[in-house]
């Protein structure tokens, strides 16, 4: 052949690589609604930045009719390389659906384990699209060896370069352990699901007869168990929520986040903040549009929006600074902190900790729910799981009490005692070991019981609880509270607390890695 020849032969092995598993199966893919593996990344990733590896290999599997032709593709059952987002590097793998339905072989998962530690070694996010049927049945252990390696690579880079998972399609079995060890899991509704053991298998063994939806479709996941992060309209939506994700993160965990100048004034003091909490502190109101009024241009960039809604976590900028929010919900549950809300809590600091964002937190919380169900659940473990999450961290911490701050409750959301480096209160702050109702019955039991009329008399006693320790001054006066402001200046405070501490170093003990109580 002639040099000629060699290169137009190159031009069609790699044509023929990127039909995948051919035009009958990439219509049948756009008939369910979905794109191909190639075409998530054309939306992924900014125009003409893919570059592919490994796309001539082929699998080596030859019993079970696996030599055939017609089961021979070029690249295999995944497209695997690098490209930007947003100028930015990142590595990423698509699983392919129409090769042998997407299936973990050998070298499908060599393909994906070579771009993980490239990603790993350069120090990059690593985004996976996953559509697959799960293992390769005819290869056996084979293909489950595959799942385990991608499994150790998954856990050795964690907290080193950002991971996220998106599930396109089905990821069943093994296959769901690999996005349950990334960072964040985006879910495709109505076309996406991730379940253990599927619904055939669960009406045998179980007799509960549920469909794929209600097992572990995207609202399932995002409502219940909050497996999945953020549930996406479609694949589209899907990428560009991705992408908007990417602008919050450093690229690794030596970097900071990206800084993006805008045209709000740090200096801005919104007047409603000021009416914002209720006089009736039975009253709710809602915490997110404390943090719209207080972060840059009002974007607050949601992660488990539907799950444990009485306590809120995301993303935001100050001062075109990246920050992480956690934010007790009045709004749900009075803001109570129960188990959901405290693990959902513990692991966002966590990822903020390891990726070097400062992490904002808004205080009104009543304290940890009560109730024979949460206790039996393991309550005492996961309120502990925060207070560690919050207490390991060294990333600069500012809380913000607004209203309520009763308790232990008190102490696990970032209160100074845990190295918080600022905190403040608004007027509005009640700081105590409860709330003053509570606090009569207990204190006053004898005198109440004696009384004329204990109505009267409790409600004298509320008052005079509430005004003297149902406020933030006696905190204050001990230096647990650093300043109380007006509720208008918090947008100002915060963004010139994060100017102070932007060169903050702190560290914890020299040590293999604590044991958080799991």
């Amino acid at each position: 052949m002639t040099t000629s020849q060699k290169i137009d032969h190159l031009h069609e092995m790699r044509e023929q690589s990127k039909q995948g598993g051919g035009e009958a199966r990439i219509e049948a893919q756009h008939e369910r609604g979905k794109m191909t593996a190639r075409e998530r990344l054309d939306v992924l990733l900014d125009p003409g930045s893919f570059r592919e590896l490994d796309a001539f290999v082929i699998h080596r599997e030859r019993n079970f009719g696996m030599d055939a032709p017609d089961k021979q593709f070029l690249g295999d059952s995944v497209v695997t390389g690098w490209g930007t987002i947003h100028g930015r590097l990142v590595y990423v793998y698509s699983q392919d659906f129409t090769v042998v339905g997407g299936s973990l072989s050998e070298v499908h998962a060599n393909k994906i384990c070579k771009i993980m530690e490239m990603a790993t070694k350069t120090g990059a996010p690593l985004i996976g699209l996953n559509d697959s049927g799960g293992a390769r049945i005819q290869e056996g252990v084979v293909s489950l060896g595959g799942y385990a390696d991608i499994f150790l690579r998954n856990t050795m880079a964690s907290g080193i370069i950002p991971q996220i998972s998106a599930i396109m399609g089905p990821c069943a079995g093994g296959a769901v352990y690999s996005p349950a060890l990334t960072d964040f899991i985006f879910m495709v509704k109505n076309s996406s699901y991730m379940f253990v053991t599927g619904p055939d298998v669960i009406k045998a063994v179980t007799h509960e007869e549920v469909t794929f939806e209600e097992l572990g479709g995207a609202m399932t996941h995002s409502s219940k168990s909050g497996v999945c992060h953020v549930p996406t309209e479609d694949e589209t939506d899907c990428m560009m929520l991705i992408r908007e994700l990417l602008t919050y993160l450093p690229q690794n965990n030596m970097e900071d986040p990206p800084y993006e100048p805008n045209s709000d004034d740090p200096l801005r003091r919104d007047a409603q903040l000021n009416e914002i909490v209720p006089d009736d502190p039975s009253k709710p109101y809602d915490i997110k549009e404390v943090i719209r009024m207080v972060v840059d241009d009002g974007h607050f960039y949601e992660i488990h929006e539907h799950y444990a809604s009485n306590i809120v976590v995301g993303f935001a900028r100050l001062g075109g600074y990246s920050i992480g929010i956690v934010a007790n919900q009045p709004a749900v549950l009075a803001g109570v902190l129960d188990i959901k809300a405290s693990a959902k809590a513990a692991r966002f600091v966590r990822f903020c900790d390891c990726f070097n964002i400062p992490i904002i937190t808004f205080e009104d919380v009543p304290g940890f729910m009560p109730g024979l169900d949460q206790e039996h659940s393991g309550i005492i473990r996961e309120g502990a799981k925060l207070v560690f999450a919050y207490s390991e961290a060294t990333v600069p911490k500012i809380t913000v009490i607004t209203r309520k701050s009763y308790g232990g409750a008190y102490c696990v959301m970032n209160s100074k005692h845990i190295r918080s480096d600022l905190n403040l209160a608004w007027p509005t702050a009640e700081i105590a070991v409860m709330g003053p109702d509570g606090a009569v019955n207990i204190i006053f039991r004898r005198e109440l019981a004696a009384a004329d009329d204990p109505v009267a008399k409790k409600a004298e006693l509320v008052q005079d609880y509430r005004d003297r320790f149902a406020n933030p001054y006696v905190a204050a006066s001990r230096g647990f509270i650093d300043d109380v402001i007006e509720p208008k200046e918090t947008r100002p405070r915060l963004i010139n607390a994060l100017e102070v501490l932007r060169n903050k170093r702190a560290s914890n003990p020299p040590k293999k890695h604590g044991n958080i109580p799991l």
